[in-house]
């Protein structure tokens, strides 16, 4: 099962009532982290949620709102005495960036590794799942997020016999081994079907509407996207800042056809993002309004 927790819905600068951009994703014992706007250690510790875990943090882009928080989580981090490495990813320039701010973190008990995004799209395959980033519309480079965990197929007795796999090896295959025995080298797919559907949450702020994102946004069991403007008349601020309206964000949910969407980074002049949902229903019933710290909790579908 996979994690969600939206630890921050707002863009541009904090209010007392919300924070500034962040997501936070659980899996099989790590966190991954996606952008660390101010107040995002805060909400850590208001959900519950540790901070030692973290494996990766990804940053859709490098504009205050979504990376002021970070300095503070390293120093953090470190005086809870990590040592393992922690790995970055981010659009060109990460290094330059992160070392920059960690002029107030300079000491960290831990090696950072950064893994810098320059093309379209990219894949970065974990522990037992995959980061797919792919190339958002915003006045700045910037990158939205897949967070994939794939699941394979159901062992299939008929298939394992016809292959001649020797029982002995079955467990170890089911756990992903390939295993070598006298000049014969045994593989997973020898004993398992096709793969089943595994999860999949997709993330993208700031950005105008791109085919892009409903390409990677498709099937999603849960699509979070910006949503900066609700009110009548924003449609010209949206197009001239490179943001979007609630209604351009359903169009692209509804396109993708996604499981359920949430919307996130609003402005800080929007203070009640419910008044608008009804209307937003009308192109897409599938959405919610996002807030600081809702969850999810979303698991493998039984077939």
């Amino acid at each position: 099962m996979l994690d969600i927790c939206l630890l921050g819905s707002g863009g541009m600068m904090p209010l007392p009532y919300r924070r500034l951009t962040a997501l936070m994703a659980r899996y099989n014992g790590k966190s991954i982290l996606i952008d660390c706007g101010e107040g995002t250690q805060v909400a850590i510790k208001e959900k519950g949620w540790s901070f030692k875990p973290i494996d990766v943090i990804c940053f859709t882009h490098y504009h205050a709102d979504h990376i002021s928080g970070l300095p503070g989580l390293l120093l953090t981090l470190g005086n809870a005495e990590r040592t393992e490495p922690l790995v970055m990813i981010g659009p060109k320039g990460l290094e330059r960036v992160v070392n920059a701010l960690r002029v107030i973190a300079p000491e960290l008990p831990f090696p950072i590794e950064f893994i810098e995004l320059t093309g379209q799209s990219q894949e970065i395959q974990r522990d037992g799942y995959c980061i797919k980033a792919f190339r958002l519309n915003h006045n700045v480079t910037c990158y939205g997020y897949s967070i994939v965990i794939p699941r394979a197929g159901k062992f299939d007795l008929e298939k394992a016999q016809k292959n001649q796999v020797p029982k002995m090896y079955w467990s170890r295959l089911q756990k992903g081994e390939t295993i070598q025995a006298e000049e014969m080298t045994y593989t997973t797919d020898m004993i398992l079907g096709e793969p089943r559907k595994g999860i999949k949450v997709t993330y993208c702020t700031d950005t105008r509407p791109v085919p892009s994102i409903i390409e990677n946004a498709k099937d999603s069991d849960l699509f979070i996207c910006e949503g900066m403007y609700g009110e009548d008349g924003k449609e010209a601020k949206a197009r001239e800042y490179k943001h979007m309206t609630f209604y351009e964000a359903a169009k692209l949910g509804k396109e993708a056809d996604v499981k359920e969407m949430w919307l996130t980074h609003y402005s800080p002049s929007l203070t009640r993002a419910d008044e608008f949902m009804p209307k937003v229903r009308e192109i897409f019933e599938r959405v919610k309004p996002g807030k600081d710290g809702k969850s999810i909790t979303l698991e493998f579908v039984e077939e």
